[in-house]
């Protein structure tokens, strides 16, 4: 794994986002946040699981801090999750920026929920919180079929071309 490997995963993330937000931006305010299935029940409070949980992985690893986990009900819409992803996309990027291969060997040590104490590296770490996101970018393509939209395909076979790579 190299900073130049995650800068792809990240690049290809939030090109994939934008790819989801298009359909997402068709969405009535209701059906965002209507409880629908999955692990955090709608739309939205899918969005901001997978923003929060990217931003406090950036955090363990040295990046911006973003304090508590996010919630839901302080993005009521999706053009307020966005403005904040680009934020955070922004935080994401200046901190790779200032990376190293060698950066990615450095011990984390992080706890989730209160649980034991772990430890990984930082690139494993990174890797985590890019693929994290992607797995919920899946469950958000299922909740928009559940309400009628179709979600495209934002495959990464389909970045590659997208971004002349």
């Amino acid at each position: 794994m190299t900073v130049k490997d995650l800068e792809v995963l990240f690049d290809y993330g939030y090109w994939a986002n934008e790819h989801l937000f298009r359909v997402l931006s068709q969405l009535p305010d209701e059906q965002f946040t209507r409880n629908l299935a999955g692990s955090y029940g709608s739309v939205r409070n899918t969005l901001v699981h997978m923003l929060s949980a990217e931003w406090g992985w950036l955090e363990r690893c040295g990046g911006a801090p973003r304090g508590p986990a996010l919630n839901s009900s302080d993005y009521p819409t999706l053009a307020s999750i966005r403005e904040r992803w680009k934020q955070v996309e922004g935080f994401m990027r200046e901190f790779l920026s200032g990376l190293n291969d060698k950066d990615l060997e450095r011990p984390v040590e992080f706890a989730l929920g209160g649980g034991p104490q772990h430890t990984k590296r930082m690139g494993q770490i990174l890797h985590h919180s890019a693929n994290h996101s992607a797995h919920h970018r899946g469950q958000v393509s299922v909740l928009l079929r559940m309400l009628g939209y179709a979600p495209g395909n934002f495959d990464v076979l389909l970045f590659y071309p997208d971004v002349g790579a």
